[in-house]
């Protein structure tokens, strides 16, 4: 079971989002709806080993043929939008008023990122997360085409391994992140290799300085 506690009686800041990811805490809402947040930190963490992530080669020749294209931090609101709509993805979502928000500040101030996936002008898939450290704490995902969301992940992959980054968060393991190489750890395990990827400063930009 996750640690739960009741919302705090207290602002929810970008300054109070960062501190608690050190800490191995993040947020999340009920639902949509619900304007409040509770803290959570599971007893079995769920991470992708930056060593680990499996893509087939079959799968790496089928999105080259889709013609994506692949952007990083060029729409946050509308990444968001898409990892906060109900549809094949999801029946529901955690993400309220609230976290829009605080993470939308986050995002201005070069903390939240985004890799997104786009079919011209249309926007077909992505995720967004927090930059803290060595350390990236994926947040969401979403697709609307076949292989969208893991064209983005195999990118988010490639840009931290590029950047010097030592742990990847996903939270909870899907049976999605379980395909690419996801799984679970202990919370004493975690919080270890937590502490551990906090003491690097991971680049975000060094995968784009690399392939310029």
């Amino acid at each position: 079971m996750a640690r739960r506690q009741d919302p705090f009686d207290v602002d929810i800041t970008p300054e109070l989002i960062v501190r608690a990811y050190r800490a191995g805490i993040f947020p999340m809402a009920e639902d949509a709806t619900d304007e409040d947040i509770f803290w959570v930190s599971p007893e079995m963490r769920g991470i992708i080993p930056l060593d680990g992530f499996h893509l087939s080669t079959s799968l790496r020749k089928a999105i080259r043929k889709t013609g994506f294209t692949v952007k990083v931090d060029s729409d946050f609101a509308a990444t968001i939008e898409g990892c906060a709509t109900v549809g094949q993805d999801r029946d529901n979502t955690w993400i309220n008023r609230t976290i829009r928000s605080v993470y939308g500040e986050l995002f201005r101030r070069g903390v939240a990122h985004t890799v997104e996936v786009w079919d011209g002008r249309d926007l077909v898939g992505g995720l967004y997360g927090l930059a803290i450290g060595g350390a990236f704490f994926g947040e969401s995902m979403f697709h609307r085409r076949t292989n969208a969301s893991k064209m983005a992940m195999a990118h988010l992959v490639d840009r931290l391994n590029a950047g010097g980054y030592v742990l990847l968060d996903t939270q909870f393991v899907t049976d999605h992140l379980a395909s690419l190489g996801g799984t679970e750890i202990p919370r004493e395990d975690y919080e270890e290799r937590l502490a551990e990827a906090l003491q690097h400063k991971g680049d975000w930009w060094a995968w784009d300085r690399a392939n310029l």
